[in-house]
């Protein structure tokens, strides 16, 4: 399974270039490497800006708007953040995070304490959200979920697209990158929740053009309301972004156990009840790569050649779902008794 140019099963594409030094690959062996901190800036009171380089100032892999990439956060485990900066740009890289409340009540994050000077462990880019050729663009952004925009909106520019921007948060304080985005004049409307409520979704959905292709990332309440607004007969041309799992799960069913066999090998394993797939295969000695084992980074997704699923990711579309070409294994479950990967 290669790391460069890797698509997924469902065509998306995941991981995005390479990195190499003067020495050469410098990937380990779960596909991670080091990048030094090289400037910090306080966004908001809530949100840093981080600039990324390679130790030894060399090209970092290339990506795409949509793109994000995990951060070993130490205890609290690995987060994707969006690759907010320039993808022209492969010295360096930008991610806008969001600082969290630990259980004490003090921000902390991987952001919270890291200074320039620091070194972070990354995995390369990888796009579930990747930005599809259109003649127009509807972009809706709820809090931290601007990042992914940034890069979207130049690229849209640069491609003499038609777009506008619908950006909500608490209030203009806590809006990171108004400075980036108004910029662009009456194209973006900056919606702040203490001067104009909660983002109209249904009227932003019925002013945008029957043709347009609508890109959506924020807090889950607001990808909901995209999803309920815009109707089943334009859900093919929705794409939102979720770092957290959906917040109910459409695709349930009473978990079973079932039987997985690895059609390359042959080889079966009985998934139990409450086991995930993931765990059933790393128990007999079959790797699986992951990274979120939620469901929202896409990095277990592996292709289904028999049986029925039941989708319990927060990646695939509805019309993905239906096709069932893919399983994310450390969430989703069989319907059936079998389930063939390949694998």
């Amino acid at each position: 399974m290669t790391l460069d140019g890797r698509t997924s099963a469902s065509n998306r594409p995941l991981y995005c270039g390479s990195v190499s030094s003067g020495g050469g690959q410098i990937l380990s062996a779960n596909g991670t490497f080091s990048v030094i901190v090289v400037a910090r800036h306080d966004e908001t009171p809530e949100v840093v800006s981080l600039e990324l380089w390679l130790p030894d100032g060399g090209e970092l892999p290339a990506w795409a708007p949509g793109a994000h990439i995990d951060i070993a956060v130490g205890e609290v485990g690995v987060r994707q953040y969006s690759l907010c900066g320039d993808p022209q740009d492969r010295l360096r890289w930008r991610v806008g995070v969001l600082l969290e409340r630990s259980d004490a009540g003090d921000r902390a994050t991987c952001t919270a304490k890291q200074c320039r000077g620091s070194t972070l462990t990354v995995s390369l880019p990888r796009n579930n959200f990747d930005l599809e050729p259109s003649e127009e663009y509807g972009l809706v952004a709820g809090g931290i979920g601007i990042t992914p925009m940034l890069p979207m909106i130049a690229a849209a520019e640069a491609a003499g697209a038609a777009w506008t921007l619908h950006y909500g948060g608490r209030s203009r304080q806590s809006m990171a990158y108004l400075d980036e985005v108004v910029v662009h004049g009456d194209r973006v409307g900056v919606l702040p929740q203490d001067e104009y409520g909660v983002l109209p979704v249904s009227d932003i959905l019925a002013r945008s053009a029957t043709q347009a292709q609508v890109y959506c990332c924020g807090p889950e309440p607001l990808l909901a309301a995209v999803e309920s607004a815009i109707g089943p007969e334009d859900a093919q041309r929705l794409h939102v972004e979720r770092f957290r799992p959906r917040s109910a799960d459409e695709e349930s069913a009473p978990d079973r156990d079932f039987t997985v066999r690895i059609a390359s090998t042959g080889a079966t394993v009985r998934v139990g009840e409450g086991q995930s797939i993931v765990d059933a295969l790393e128990g007999v000695g079959i790797a699986v790569e992951t990274s979120c084992r939620e469901g929202t980074c896409a990095s277990c997704e592996t292709p289904v050649l028999q049986g029925e699923v039941c989708h319990r990711d927060s990646v695939l579309s509805a019309g993905e779902r239906e096709q069932s070409v893919s399983i994310m294994l450390c969430v989703s479950r069989a319907r059936s008794d079998l389930l063939v990967l390949d694998q």
